[in-house]
């Protein structure tokens, strides 16, 4: 059991939260058009401090969102992870953004398809069973009408995240469900980081780098 500072930055949202043994403390975030986690992610890492009533020294462990998502994002946020680890030698996780919008659907029966917005009909996605397990690896594809098929033929599918309202325009198929601007977020971190935090499943600080797929957003 830990107490991890989360931190989601890999879209517009500027997320930070503290979580304590898997239950989130406090959480801010600033989801504006315009990406403000360079003004935001430290004061927001204070203030949820601050609210949580817990001290940096306090901290067992960073989790940070670790892409894909935006190129500027991932990086503002990977840096500020990387160098609270450094100051307070304490264990980096990362978790993949598209596992933290998937995890918003837990409740939820069915395929879970998670997709972020890149340019013009270009997605990042993976596929989850009801589970929560990755059954399709993490994809930069351009949606048409017949993406997901094989699994829209099977059973209900649900879509979620802002690259969402693209392929709502081109489906037809009944059986998809669609989430629309949902945004990942240190919320969903809480439970995550804590499972991985047990299991020592943690990062090399001084070599971790975001996981771009590509360049597609760069905020």
């Amino acid at each position: 059991m830990a107490i991890i500072l989360c931190l989601e930055t890999a879209t517009t949202n500027c997320s930070v939260g503290i979580a304590k043994d898997g239950k989130l403390l406090s959480l801010k975030e600033d989801n504006s058009k315009n990406y403000s986690h360079a003004e935001k992610l430290h004061l927001f890492i204070n203030e949820a401090l601050s609210e949580a009533g817990i001290s940096k020294n306090q901290l067992d462990a960073v989790a940070v969102s670790k892409g894909p998502g935006s190129y500027t994002g991932l990086r503002i946020g990977v840096s500020a992870a990387k160098g609270l680890c450094f100051s307070l030698d304490i264990p980096l996780i990362s978790i993949p953004t598209l596992d933290l919008l998937a995890y918003k659907l837990k409740e939820e029966e069915g395929i879970f398809i998670a997709m972020l917005d890149a340019r013009r009909m270009e997605v990042y996605s993976a596929v989850f069973n009801s589970h929560l397990e990755q059954v399709r690896d993490t994809q930069a594809q351009v949606l048409d009408e017949n993406s997901f098929a094989e699994y829209l033929e099977k059973s209900k599918v649900h879509f979620i995240g802002n690259g969402v309202a693209k392929f709502e325009d081109i489906c037809k198929n009944s059986n998809a469900i669609f989430h629309k601007q949902e945004f990942p977020s240190a919320k969903e971190m809480a439970e995550i980081a804590e499972f991985k935090h047990q299991k020592s499943d943690t990062e090399d600080v001084a070599y971790f780098e975001p996981y771009y797929l590509k360049d597609f957003i760069v905020g």
